[in-house]
């Protein structure tokens, strides 16, 4: 992008754009605290999807997807995705159709306001230093879970900075235990959007790469390995 605009955006970006962003999130977190508490979470989620077409708005993140007929929004998955930036996760809740439930990190739970909309929201808490915790977190949760929802993992477990991490195995053991299709998305760009790490929002466009389902069977460890290597050389090839 160039430097000059970048440099005359920076006024506009922090009177106006963060501000905004800001009041846009507490607005929506408060009202799916109210609609989610009322109605259950499903409905709260129409406010989620308002927040996130809003957030891309205000930031002016064009949204561009590949793949739309390789999905059913209606039906329900387990949705591993790449992650670079902090606006995968309004690109992703705004824009795909899906009713998605999060799985985040426990020590999300305990911000103001933020943590009891997604709990709301029947995000799943996990505890990342605990991996059998974790998976009984999700397993309890998937009892919850509505049949039109999609579970969504950041398979890598956290933000990468630079090529494709190796994916953890709960998202594919989540996937086999529960029958539901694997679904892989690609993100691309949104590193120079909102660079990890840092707050240098610009605009710009994100894309969304859609593959095709992947079933899961019971399998052996060495089985499921060859399928967790084979959704993550999908994901990698459109990056």
């Amino acid at each position: 992008m160039n430097v000059l605009f970048k440099i005359a955006y920076q006024p506009h970006k922090w009177i106006i754009v963060i501000p905004a962003l800001i009041l846009n999130t507490l607005v929506m977190a408060l009202s799916c605290i109210v609609v989610g508490a009322a109605f259950g979470p499903d409905k709260a989620d129409v406010l989620a999807v308002t927040w996130a077409r809003i957030f891309c708005a205000i930031a002016s993140i064009r949204v561009r997807i590949q793949g739309r007929q390789n999905y059913d929004p209606l039906s329900s998955y387990v949705v591993v995705a790449n992650h670079k930036s902090m606006v995968d996760i309004p690109v992703l809740q705004g824009f795909t159709g899906l009713i998605i439930k999060w799985v985040m990190k426990m020590e999300l739970k305990n911000i103001p306001v933020f943590g009891t909309a997604c709990t709301l929201l029947g995000c799943i808490y996990v505890n990342r230093s605990n991996g059998q915790a974790a998976v009984e977190s999700i397993k309890a949760a998937q009892k919850r879970l509505s049949d039109k929802a999609s579970v969504l993992f950041f398979a890598e477990g956290t933000r990468s900075r630079g090529h494709l991490l190796p994916f953890k195995k709960g998202a594919f053991v989540f996937a086999m235990t529960s029958g539901l299709p694997v679904l892989p998305i690609t993100i691309k760009n949104s590193e120079h959007i909102l660079p990890s790490d840092t707050l240098d929002l610009m605009p710009g466009t994100v894309d969304l790469i859609i593959h095709p389902p992947v079933h899961i069977p019971n399998c052996s460890k060495e089985e499921l390995n060859k399928k967790i290597d084979q959704i993550h050389r999908t994901v990698a090839g459109a990056l």
